[in-house]
């Protein structure tokens, strides 16, 4: 297939660039025909799960579950920041259970993800949870609590702030996307 056909193609499936042909057709398979994560809007991976993705808000350049593995539960809304990437195996859950009834769900605050995160491969991000621009959540990093004031790198279980980033040197590539 040539590159100019290749193209076409691509643009008949409505995607984005920079993706292959096999991961567009197995998510045509999958989520068209399979009708798995039917309601999602994007090409995910075929083995991404996202519960409720009519509740997300996503920014430029992000597509939540193209990674693989990745596990959504937007019940109670998730917005994810421009730029934003989500790694293998993350786990992003908005919602909760009764701590006596797990039968009832119960109602929290959204997760909102900022502009230019980086969720690494195995990290959970769990409900009510605010990440500030420019936060990285390193792999297998469980966030309990927010982080509003971004710009810093995360880890451990719970996750807590083990580097701070220079929010001059950030803002200057973030203008560069722009």
């Amino acid at each position: 297939m040539s590159n100019g056909q290749s193209h076409t193609l691509k643009k008949s499936f409505r995607k984005r660039q920079g993706v292959s042909m096999g991961f567009l057709i197995t998510d045509f398979l999958f989520r068209k025909i399979f009708r798995q994560n039917s309601g999602v809007k994007w090409a995910i991976h075929h083995t991404a799960t996202i519960h409720c993705p009519e509740n997300i808000t996503r920014g430029k350049n992000v597509y939540p579950g193209d990674s693989p593995g990745v596990y959504i539960n937007a019940l109670n809304g998730v917005r994810i920041g421009d730029y934003t990437n989500i790694g293998p195996n993350v786990g992003i859950v908005s919602a909760n259970h009764d701590v006596i009834n797990n039968e009832v769900q119960v109602n929290t605050s959204p997760i909102d993800i900022g502009r230019f995160c980086w969720l690494g491969m195995g990290a959970v991000v769990l409900p009510g949870v605010v990440l500030g621009d420019f936060t990285i959540v390193g792999a297998g990093a469980i966030v309990t609590k927010s982080f509003p004031e971004g710009y810093c790198v995360l880890a451990g279980n719970p996750a807590v702030i083990i580097k701070q980033l220079n929010r001059s040197a950030c803002e200057v590539f973030a203008r560069s996307k722009t």
